[in-house]
């Protein structure tokens, strides 16, 4: 069985590890001394640790790492909603813990590296030289996958259940289940270096979402104008199929 490493396994790491814990053995990080009792009890390989946003002297290499065939960094490297704020002592921290890993190597980053236009932005429109919250383990680790991921949603993560402002608005998002099948592909093919958007294709406003969560009608007119994230890169190169294409039936 090969063996597959999750580093800051929180809500989406653990939803990968779930649905991968049947094929790989899994070794998971957490900040949280009652997540490493859950995560036991799950028969995951636990490792107590956390990535401040100073450089950690007592920091060392994951000593399970040189055995993992591959490894997700869920860690945030990037501000709110992507914004580009300099976290480079997180940084530092995460290639001590990584050591000279060799192995296959994914980074989860978000789609709120493109700029906030009223465009259609697709992988090329940033390359990851421009990204630091990306740059920085490519330059180590050229073999990393980034995936630019959209707003997380499914369970209950659902636009019904927030304060949301600017109705009008196209979303991106994209559920859970799909980044799991993205993932699970990806390490099938044993990909390596490639960067993807992971969202949904389908970009109703936020009104229509709320609408449909609620089984509510919608009225209004629907904009096609708005800031839209490309997945066509990822559907063309992977063959991908999304299981919840249209954000309005994530809750389905």
């Amino acid at each position: 069985m090969e063996k597959l490493g999750i580093i800051g396994c929180g809500w989406l790491g653990s939803h990968i590890a779930e649905r991968l814990s049947d094929r790989y053995e899994i070794f998971v990080t957490t900040t949280s001394q009652s997540k490493v009792e859950d995560f036991n009890s799950r028969g995951y390989h636990t490792t107590l640790v956390s990535f401040p946003d100073e450089i950690s002297e007592t920091m060392v290499e994951w000593e399970v790492g040189s055995q993992l065939d591959s490894i997700i960094i869920t860690v945030p490297f990037s501000g709110i909603r992507g914004m580009q704020v300099s976290m480079k002592e997180r940084q530092e921290n995460m290639l001590k813990f990584l050591g000279d890993y060799s192995g296959q190597l994914f980074l989860m980053s978000s789609t709120g590296v493109y700029p906030q236009d009223e465009k259609e932005f697709t992988e090329d429109d940033q390359p990851v030289k421009n990204v630091d919250s990306e740059n920085f383990i490519l330059n180590k680790f050229p073999q990393t996958n980034i995936l630019r991921l959209a707003g997380l949603m499914g369970d209950q993560r659902l636009l019904k259940n927030y304060n949301i402002s600017n109705l009008d608005m196209l979303v991106n998002h994209i559920h859970y289940a799909d980044i799991c099948s993205v993932v699970e592909k990806m390490l099938e093919n044993q990909s390596q270096s490639k960067v993807y958007n992971v969202v949904a294709p389908i970009n109703p406003n936020k009104e229509e979402v709320i609408n449909a969560q609620k089984d509510l009608p919608y009225v209004g007119e629907r904009t096609t104008i708005g800031r839209t994230i490309s997945p066509a890169k990822l559907i063309s190169e992977l063959n991908f199929e999304f299981q919840y294409p249209d954000p309005r039936y994530f809750h389905l």
